[in-house]
């Protein structure tokens, strides 16, 4: 059958200039950075243009039916159609999913697979400088969840006032606190890790929905559930619906 062997002889260059397309597409649009590590964006899509050259020379010197030399197909299975269908939907499911549906970020369902605040090279290595009282706008989720994670006493957070922007991710152990959570990107986002800073608000689950994203204002207080895994929380002064950033991670 012709198209059986059309198939069977393009499907895996086929397949492969679909997935540079939609890299090289990413790269152009800005929107790479939901998949990987901002340093590689060059490399990769230089990269990914070369692959893309040598995938269309291969369509075009690749050697045809020689004439005289081709062979009528013997009778196949009654089943033997399955093949090339399935080769066909594979590939319209490729194209469906790398160059229609729009690319999409990291969500609560891997904040569940992986340990929040687990990873200490998700969390910043040094701690940053902080002025004695002053002006802590600068400081990302990463700076206040690494410094949570430090071990500093309430004491230490009683004069500073954190706005952390990020969506929300439900504490496991605790019903009255949730996240602001941001995944720190090393490399690409297979290996992105959640990181998150604790807020206090009961009956949250009736106002926010998990996974929308938040800018919270709030100064650093005692837990008021002493059983908490999270001794200091944000307390938020106010808690803001906004829209999910440009650059969703953390590197």
């Amino acid at each position: 059958m012709v198209i059986r062997r059309l198939v069977g002889r393009w499907q895996g260059v086929v397949l492969s200039l679909i997935g540079l397309i939609a890299t090289i597409w990413l790269g152009v649009s800005g929107q790479l950075a939901l998949y990987i590590h901002p340093r590689y964006f060059v490399f990769t899509v230089i990269m990914a243009v070369i692959a893309g050259v040598l995938a269309l020379a291969a369509f075009a010197f690749a050697p045809g039916t020689q004439d005289g030399h081709e062979h009528t197909d013997e009778p196949g299975s009654r089943w033997g159609w399955l093949w090339p269908v399935g080769s066909m939907l594979t590939i319209i499911a490729a194209v469906v999913a790398l160059l229609i549906l729009p690319p999409s970020t990291l969500t609560t369902a891997t904040v569940a697979q992986r340990d929040l605040n687990g990873s200490a090279s998700a969390l910043t290595l040094k701690a940053p400088a902080l002025p004695g009282k002053g002006d802590y706008s600068a400081f990302t989720v990463r700076d206040w969840a690494s410094l949570l994670r430090s071990g500093a006493g309430q004491d230490f957070f009683a004069d500073k006032t954190a706005t952390v922007t990020g969506f929300i991710s439900a504490d496991k152990t605790d019903p009255n606190v949730f996240f602001v959570t941001r995944f720190v990107v090393t490399c690409c986002a297979v290996d992105a890790q959640p990181i998150g800073v604790p807020v206090y608000h009961p009956g949250w689950q009736n106002e926010y929905k998990t996974d929308s994203w938040v800018t919270v204002t709030s100064s650093f207080r005692a837990n008021p559930n002493a059983a908490s895994r999270e001794s200091i929380v944000l307390i938020p002064d106010s808690i803001k619906p906004t829209t999910q950033p440009a650059q969703p991670y953390v590197y």
